[in-house]
Parts: structure tokens; sequence; C-alpha cells
């Protein structure tokens, strides 16, 4: 197999002929150069997965240097300090594909059932003895056209129950004789005729009195009806699925008695928002099918309770108050196979309940509830399971702050098995049921730590190191071993093999360019800003002291999107263009700040839904609070204090130019939305509720409300074909701007960008504009510096 980064091994023994100086030119910060993103900095790996016998780990990934279109490739690499990662061909990858991944595991540990491309496998480990190492083999269970999924095994583990095409069948192990255990089809049961009546009916009889043909054929009719009536006896019984109603999920229990099977019906009436696309290789435009808007009509979901025996389907009360349900995930049965977990959010957003269903019979019970006045949501939402001793476990925001509880089935005795001011961000039980293996921010809100704890709560052992944020991949075999994507914040995220709480790791990738490492990429300190209402918010801060440089008497602020996103901590950004844009702004004066503003993820359940009914109020405060602080510590005037962001950045920028012109003094608003009642509603819905329920809550949230607001320079950028943040949405903005006779605004438009823009030389156009807007305005030379 071809093998990575020759060229930085030849470079470690080959003497230089020349000053190393000479060799590497100064790094280019430019524009044009920091807008190639990945092919710059690299690819994260992802996909990390071990090898079902500890040997390798697999992942996609891209070596150095690649495109920015190239697609990601099949990459493995021995689970060794110093092995180099090697190219898997997609062949290849096919024929492990058994050896890789997770399932349902045998009471003894020793036997998996896999299901990948399509079929189940059977995995056996074989453990060591004595010098003979550990060995895992693999049998195949199926090989079909129609994708098999959900493979668990029953209670006497002599068969493995599996879904294929919304039915449930059995594997037996011992003989390999499949048997179908649901007849679920999607229509209604056919009828027999109806009974004529009245003229037809009497007709019908004179018929019958009349002619022996009629009566032989009546007889005929007769005696088949009675030999379906007997085949159907036999058979499965027949389970009819409404037509409209998409079947979402189906789950067997362990007992092979029952099922869950969850179903969504989409809405009679509803209008989606068609995107057109206007560049295409035949010259004609094409409309894309877009989403609907908020408030419109949504889905209706169900779930019922199948007795396997009658066919009889008992469709589950989701909410206590049969009020509709918004959401509802069809969680694990039990060890013991008695109960499985359901997971329902409401339609309004502001209720969580917790099920338990019994297989026998179907009876659910109420593990535990959550109401939020805002909008229930949070870290690890919906993250269920249970514990070999038969408790339910979730994670609740029910003190503020993501934490793990445990309850029994009918929701008594429930305790909390952890807690804290900080967040559980990932959990799950270990193979063996002996713990719980955690990803917290338990030692600051600006770290991604991994932990593990006794399945019954106590004391937790850190299990990873450093400062900066982990995603970990425990070994199947070795649990004190561990893969971990691991990145700081000038440092992109990499590959490393580590051992339980010892601080040394073995890098096994190298995903950034030589010409990336060649500059000195720095680690901006998190300054708190002091809040509108005495809140302390965290912030990045790009000194241009730490770069060297004088300030040349301008700032920016850079207002990340997505809203619910984490973007100060200690690991590398997802903003990573944005991360070297503030290099190149800092290396030419500028002071940046990057505010994890109200409504940010990270900081618990009231930072999180501080936004509720009114996006551009306490989180646009963070921006002035901004503003403020580089007025008091820098001196910097407010009017050359620039603003920007994408998405719900842009968003911001538009509230902080329309509302607050006297903190800031030039904007670009990137992908904006521009009026709410436009975006989608699973995440409107949330935050304003409907449109035509709570209009308060658009009319002060929507910033083409405010656009008279308008005083100081403004780029508009945006994606034509985005299906996010429509075009619509500044379309109609330019309008209403248009028709108040505004100046100073432009537009940069981009035919063939969708949300998140992927051409470099987009990238390049729009960044190039920001920092020419700045410059011309509050930048030392702008119009705001010489007033």
């Amino acid at each position: 197999m071809r093998r990575l980064l020759p060229v930085l091994a030849l470079a470690a023994v080959a003497p230089l002929a020349t000053p190393l100086a000479a060799q590497q030119p100064a790094f280019d910060l430019s524009v044009r150069n920091i807008m190639r993103g990945p092919e710059l900095y690299g690819r994260d790996p992802v996909g990390v997965t071990w090898s079902a016998d500890g040997q390798w780990l697999y992942f996609r990934w891209l070596e150095p240097g690649a495109k920015w279109n190239a697609e990601l490739k099949w990459y493995r690499v021995a689970a060794r300090a110093g092995a180099v990662p090697e190219v898997v061909t997609d062949a290849q990858r096919d024929s492990m594909a058994p050896m890789l991944g997770t399932g349902a595991r045998s009471r003894d540990g020793r036997r998996e059932v896999v299901s990948t491309l399509g079929d189940l496998f059977l995995r056996t480990t074989t453990p060591a003895r004595g010098r003979i190492p550990a060995s895992v083999g693999v049998r195949r269970l199926t090989q079909t056209n129609d994708a098999e999924s959900d493979g668990r095994w029953s209670l006497d583990e002599r068969e493995i129950l599996f879904v294929r095409e919304n039915n449930v069948f059995a594997f037996e192990i011992a003989t390999g004789l499949t048997r179908q255990l649901t007849d679920i089809r999607s229509g209604s049961a056919p009828r027999d005729p109806e009974r004529p009546t009245g003229q037809r009916a009497a007709l019908a009889e004179q018929e019958r009195l009349l002619l022996e043909v009629i009566r032989d054929e009546l007889a005929q009719d007769s005696l088949q009806r009675a030999r379906r009536r007997e085949a159907a006896a036999r058979a499965l019984p027949t389970i009819w699925i409404p037509q409209a109603d998409r079947i979402t999920r189906v789950s067997v229990s362990p007992d092979g008695k029952s099922a869950l099977i969850a179903t969504s019906t989409p809405p009679r009436e509803q209008r989606g928002s068609d995107v057109p696309d206007y560049v295409n290789p035949d010259g004609y435009p094409r409309m894309i099918p877009g989403r609907t808007k908020v408030g419109d009509a949504q889905a209706t979901v169900k779930v019922g309770h199948i007795d396997l025996a009658t066919g009889k389907v008992t469709w589950l009360k989701l909410t206590p108050d049969d009020a509709p349900a918004g959401g509802a995930q069809v969680g694990d049965w039990s060890d013991d196979g008695r109960y499985a977990l359901l997971f329902v959010t409401s339609a309004d957003f502001k209720h969580r309940y917790l099920w338990s269903v019994a297989s026998a019979g179907g009876a659910t019970a109420m593990v535990d509830a959550l109401r939020d006045e805002a909008w229930v949501n949070g870290p690890c939402f919906g993250c269920i399971g249970w514990t070999p001793q038969g408790k339910a476990w979730f994670v609740s925001e029910e003190t503020g702050y993501a934490q793990l509880y445990a309850a029994n089935p009918d929701g008594s005795g429930k305790v909390a098995l952890t807690s804290g001011a900080w967040e559980v961000l990932e959990a799950d039980r270990s193979p063996d049921g002996q713990s719980f293996e955690l990803v917290t921010s338990e030692p600051s809100p600006f770290t991604r730590q991994a932990y593990r704890m006794p399945i019954t709560g106590g004391a937790r052992t850190r299990l990873t190191t450093g400062d900066g944020g982990h995603a970990p991949v425990i070994s199947p075999v070795d649990r004190d071993l561990i893969a971990t994507v691991y990145s700081t914040p000038n440092t992109p995220p990499e590959l490393y093999l580590a051992r339980a709480g010892r601080a040394e790791m073995s890098r096994l990738t190298l995903s950034t360019t030589a010409e990336f490492r060649s500059y000195a990429w720095q680690v901006p300190p998190i300054v708190m800003l002091d809040g509108e209402d005495g809140t302390k918010v965290p912030a990045r801060l790009y000194d241009p002291k730490a770069f060297g440089k004088a300030s040349n008497g301008a700032a920016v602020i850079f207002v990340h999107g997505a809203g619910y996103l984490h973007n100060v901590h200690n690991w590398w950004s997802t903003y990573s263009r944005e991360y070297m844009f503030h290099h190149l702004l800092a290396e030419r004066g500028y002071t940046v700040l990057d505010i994890d503003y109200r409504g940010s993820a990270g900081y618990g359940r009231d930072w999180r839904t501080a936004i509720y009914r009114w996006m551009g109020g306490k989180d646009l405060d963070d921006q002035v609070s901004g503003s403020k602080y580089l007025t008091a510590r820098f001196g910097i005037a407010p009017e050359r204090i620039g603003i920007y962001g994408g998405s719900y950045g842009g968003f911001m920028t538009l509230m902080a130019l329309f509302t607050k012109p006297q903190y800031f003094g030039a904007g670009a608003g990137l992908r904006s939305v521009t009026d709410w009642a436009s975006y989608n509603h699973g995440y409107t819905g949330r935050i304003l509720n409907l449109p035509q329920d709570d209009t308060l809550s658009y009319r002060r949230s929507s910033p083409i409300f405010f656009a008279q607001g308008l005083e100081d320079p403004l780029l508009i950028a945006h994606g034509m074909v985005d299906t996010n943040v429509q075009f619509q949405d500044v379309v109609q903005l330019a309008q209403r701007l248009i028709e108040l006779e505004k100046t100073g605004w432009e537009m940069a438009v981009y035919p063939v960008e969708d949300h998140g823009f992927v051409r470099p030389s987009s990238w390049n156009d729009e960044y190039r504009r920001i920092l020419e807007l700045f410059d011309r305005t509050i930048g030392p030379n702008g119009t705001k510096a010489r007033r």
C-alpha cells in the first residue's frame, strides 16, 4: 500500500545545501492564501474506528495539501507509536467492514452482531492464551439486496433478531434458519365486498333463487373465503400501517414477543420554499426543493406497541396531556428484555418525556419529565440507555447543566450520577457494563476531556490529558488504550494514541502542510468581558502587541454562527479560516474579539436560553459589551470598531448596525437571517415560538424591521443557492434598504454557493471585500479615522 509523507521522511535526512532561511520563504499571510482553507491547514481525521482485534485504526482523511475539492479517502494505521497511515482502497475497506464498528454483544462479551454494508455478520473473539494472541473470527449471516439492521440477541442467545424492510426476522445460529416474525404492510387491509341492501339486495336474492349457476358461484366464493381465513390463521398476522404513514423505526424486544414501531405522517397542507439554481451544465435554471418556513404544518409522529403473536398494534400515548408530540426516539431495550425506552419531545418544544414501555402488553410508565419555560435541549440531548441492573440512565438539564441520572423503569429511585456547574457532552455504557465512559467539560468550559465512572456513580477517573479538546474512541480490546482526535487553539486536529491518564500521546497523522507550520500561529488568550447585566462573558482576544505590531487604532468583533455553538475554547476553532483571518487583521494592527455571546453552547441552560423570545437582545448586548471593552482597555473609539459574522453572526451584525449604531462603525453580514419568519421550524420555533402566536418575538428579533437604523457602511454577502438561510432573505432586505433610500451599503452575491462556501475563489472574494471594507472605513487610513 502507498505510504504517506515520503517528502517529510527524506527531509529529515537530506543535507541542507543552503541556509534554512533561504529555503523557507516567509509565510504568505494574505487573504488569497489563507482562504485556501483545508488545502493549507489540512483535513481532520474523521470516522475513527478500531478494528475488532484492536490492532488497527481506520478513518477518513486526506494527505496534506490535497486540493480543496478532493474526496476524503479511507486510511488505516497500526495502533502503535510511530506507525504511518496507509491508504485503504474501497475494496479493502469493504472486506474489512465486518471487523469495524460495534454491535450488540453477547452476555459473555465474546460474540458481537455487526450490521455493515447492509448485511449482518457475527464476530467471535477468542481470548489470548499464553503466547497465543487473541483472535477474531467473522461469520456472514446474510447476503441480500435488502438492508438488514438493528441486530440484537434473543434472550436465550440462540437467535439473532434483526429488521429487514421494516419487518422483524430471527436468525437461528445453530441451523442458519431465518424466520419472519412480523408482516407489516403499508396500506389498508382488504375487505370483503359489502352486502347489498334495499333494492339491490332483493334483486341479488332473486338471482340466487332462480339460477343454479349463481348458487354454485356463491358456494365457491364462500369456500375460497374459508380457505383464505384458514391460511391467514396459519400465517403471521398482517399488520397494516396507513399508506400516508412513513415507518421510521422498528425495534424488536429480545424476548421476540413484541416490537415498537415509530411512524411519521406528513401534513396534508405544507408549502416548501424552492431555491433557484442558475448555473447548470445545460444552461437552464433549475429549482431545488426547499424546506418549509417556521409555523407551517408539521408531521405527526406516532409510536405503537406490537404484540407479535396477535399482530395487535397499540398506539402509545406520547404526552401525559395528549398534546401533540414533536419528536419521538425509540431507545434500546433493557438487558432482560422487559422494557424499552421512549424519548419524546412536545410539539411546542417545552417538554421532554422519558417513558419505559413494557414488552408484555405495552404499558408505559414515566421515567422522567423535564419542562423548560423556554425550550428543552442541551448537550447530549437524547442520550439514554440501560444499566445492567435494569435502571434507565439519561442526561438532563434539570439543575441547569447537562448531567447524568439513573432511575427505575417506573421513575422511582431517581439519582444523580454526576453533578456540578459543568456539562456531560457525551455518555455511553462500556461494553462490559461496568462503567460509564463520558466526555465532559468538568475542568473548565474551555476543554473537552474523557472520563470513566462506575456504572452506579461515584468517583470519575480522567482518561485524557492536556488542555485542548478530545474526541476519544476507546479500544475494544484494551480499554485503557485510547485513539483520540485532539487539537489546541493553534494546532488543527490530529489522530493520537494515548494511555488512560498518561500525559504523553503518540501522534499518528500529520495533516497540516509545511507551509502552514512555517507560521507562528497564536493561542489567543481568553478574556472575560463585563456583560451589560453583570455577567462575565468569555471572548478570545487577538492583540496586535502579541504579534509584535502596534495598534492601528481600530478593532473588529467576530460573531460566530449557529447561535448554539461553542467557539471560545482551547481547541481548534470551527471557524478555521476566520482564525487565520484574525491573525491577518492583528498583523495589520487591528484588535480582534471573538465572543461566546449569550445563546452559545458550553455554559449551561441559562446561557443557552437567554435569547428566548428575543434574538438580538442579550446576545447583542454581549457584542456591545465587547465594544465597550475595546474602548475602555485599548482606547478604541466605537466608530472605529467593525463587526462581522456569518449566518447567526450575519444576523447579529445587521442587528448591531441597525439598532446599536453608536457602538460600531462598519459591518459585514454574511449569509444573514434578515426575517426569522422565513427561517425553518425546528430551530426558530424553539427560540421564538411560532410567528402566528408570538408576533412580538419575531418583530423585535428580525433585522428587516430595523433597517431604517442603518447609519454605517454595510457589506451584505450571500450565496444564491443557499438552502439554509435562503437568498430571499437578503433580496427582501435589499429592497427595504432601497425603499428607505439608504446609502453606504453594498451587496456581493455568489451564484454557485450554498450556505457554507466551498470554492476558494468565493472565500477569497468574500474576505477580500471584508478586509477592504474595514480598511477604507475603520482602518488607519479609512474614512472613520479621518473624522
